[in-house]
């Protein structure tokens, strides 16, 4: 396993990189970074749906100028963990199950024996999903956790959402789970042009994606598959039910984008006041990608980050 880097995205200093086997047998990369000497704390990176780790080599090193260690991971179906299907290109999961299992076998094997103490977590879009299925099943690994616009409900309106839903239930009951999504294809959104596009307004961060996509053509990952969708649908249903929000216990800071036309922002504003021990922030006029957006959107998601967990220096 290796890292990939082009001029505008080396590789942070003192990476350490290597592969982990979650407990069905599915191969992970990970990555870590060592704590700035004197220093102690690791933040724990989630990736969104077809991200991968070269993505966030700018938060590391925005995370270790903080004093923290960072490790992450690529979830299986992205990055270059493995893929389940021949057509590499669809991503695609059974079921949300199986990113906890990933979850669990990154913590068990990387985190917990080689990772300094205390635990935080920062996760967007599908990863804080699962992230916050995982505090709600019971799973107390980190001190602190900053979501950044979860997936917790679609936009209104978003492809006729109950519709939808009804189709990718049918279709995977009649056999076509692993099928592409109607009108879905192997095309990257990351690699579409700047113009619209509906992750980030910056166009230095979005060529820089795109650059490290155009080098490694392994990380590239198209549209999901009708299962991957029918499972995220049943997540959405349980993020839904009442008691969700106010059964969980830990301390949660949520992040929405003004202009998201990913997730929901309502969804998550509505979510988190309903959190017995959260928070929450709307970016007003940043897109679903806060971590890659503008430096004026990014630097109010760092302020209630660095608000937010503790052991972060003062500026």
């Amino acid at each position: 396993m290796q890292l990939i880097e082009i001029p505008s995205n080396p590789i942070p200093e003192n990476a350490i990189c290597g592969a982990l086997r979650a407990a069905d047998g599915v191969q992970l990369r990970f990555a870590r970074w060592p704590a700035p000497p004197g220093r102690k704390g690791t933040v724990c990176v989630f990736h969104g749906r077809c991200e991968f780790i070269e993505k966030y080599f700018e938060t590391v090193r925005e995370l270790h100028a903080r004093g923290f260690a960072v490790a992450t991971f690529d979830w299986r179906g992205q990055g270059m963990s493995d893929r389940a299907l021949a057509d590499t290109h669809k991503g695609h999961v059974w079921s949300f199950d199986e990113y906890a299992t990933d979850l669990g076998a990154f913590m068990q094997e990387i985190v917990l024996p080689d990772c300094p103490p205390p635990f935080f977590a920062l996760g967007h879009s599908m990863g804080a999903s699962i992230l916050l299925r995982s505090v709600w099943q019971g799973r107390r690994w980190f001190d602190r956790i900053v979501l950044s616009t979860p997936l917790i409900a679609l936009p209104n309106g978003f492809r006729s959402t109950r519709t939808a839903r009804l189709t990718a239930r049918v279709m995977r009951l009649a056999g076509f789970g692993t099928a592409y999504i109607p009108g879905g294809d192997a095309t990257v959104v990351a690699m579409r042009p700047f113009t619209n596009n509906p992750l980030t307004s910056d166009p230095v961060r979005h060529a820089r994606v795109a650059a490290v996509l155009e080098k490694e053509p392994a990380l590239r990952l198209g549209s999901p598959t009708v299962a991957w969708v029918d499972a995220a649908y049943r997540v959405i249903a349980e993020f839904a039910e009442p008691t969700f929000p106010s059964s969980i216990r830990q301390p949660l800071l949520l992040i929405a984008a003004g202009r998201d036309e990913i997730v929901s922002t309502p969804a998550i504003e509505d979510f988190a006041t309903q959190l017995r021990a959260g928070s929450h922030l709307m970016i007003a006029g940043s897109k679903h990608e806060i971590i890659i957006e503008q430096d004026r959107y990014r630097q109010q998601f760092w302020a209630a980050f660095d608000a937010f967990v503790p052991g972060t220096p003062l500026y």
